[in-house]
């Protein structure tokens, strides 16, 4: 699951919670979503989404997501999520860390997501701030209520599971390892070493080739059997008739 590096100039040059790598060999343009998710609302921000969806229609090719956040802006995870959905060309999404909240609605997008054995994925509902009387209370509920809804349309659309259950897992804030949400189809698979031999079927914790590399070394250098020594002979015996001849002669000497 190699994720290719960025240089420690491309790292200090990133100003905002997104950034663009490009493989020239093969074409495919790799988005890299780390951290807070807006670290400021881009609510009311024509510049923000706009500056995303540029550079996100800039290419013709599939794109590969790379995903580790805590969350975010609803808002600006919305926006991404559509801009994603939208995009003419598959979108590869790969969760190494965690897709937590807002990060996890984005994850929604990809025509197919992958996690790493290690990585998490959270939903929660929706939380906000408000201050007011209770009128303006109950406008928060309402509004937070909306939002949940929204959130479980996409939800809904990737894993195929009843909004009943959907509600119920964000009600509990859900964490899930990348069994879980491949179980659920929050996920459709897991990330694997393409280095690894897994064999042609199955996949074990050994690997074939070094096994059966092994047993031909050791066919190979084990030494030829010595050939049998002929064994010497028996020494010969003699006679009891002659025995007794020798011990009569015995007693006389």
């Amino acid at each position: 699951m190699d994720k290719t590096k960025r240089s420690p100039a491309k790292a200090r040059e990133k100003t905002h919670f997104w950034n663009w790598d490009s493989d020239e060999d093969t074409g495919i343009r790799t988005l890299y979503l780390d951290g807070t998710i807006a670290d400021e609302s881009w609510w009311d921000d024509e510049i923000t989404p706009r500056m995303f969806k540029d550079e996100l229609m800039s290419g013709d090719s599939d794109i590969v997501v790379w995903i580790n956040s805590p969350g975010g802006d609803c808002v600006a995870a919305s926006q991404i999520y559509a801009m994603l959905m939208d995009y003419p060309h598959d979108v590869t999404i790969k969760i190494d860390g965690i897709a937590a909240s807002a990060a996890s609605v984005i994850a929604m997008a990809g025509t197919q997501v992958l996690m790493a054995p290690t990585a998490l994925m959270m939903i929660h509902n929706p939380l906000t701030v408000a201050i007011g009387d209770t009128e303006e209370m109950q406008k928060a509920i309402a509004m937070l209520d909306e939002v949940k809804e929204s959130i479980i349309n996409a939800y809904e659309i990737k894993t195929g599971q009843s909004r009943a259950k959907i509600s119920h897992l964000m009600d509990g804030e859900t964490y899930m390892n990348a069994n879980k949400a491949v179980e659920l189809g929050f996920a459709d698979g897991i990330l694997e070493d393409a280095k690894r031999d897994h064999g042609d079927d199955v996949v074990f914790a050994f690997s074939r080739r070094a096994v059966t590399n092994a047993l031909f070394n050791k066919l190979i250098t084990k030494p030829a059997p010595k050939a049998e020594q002929k064994k010497p002979d028996a020494p010969t015996g003699v006679s009891i008739t002659e025995a007794m001849q020798k011990l009569q002669a015995r007693k006389y000497i």
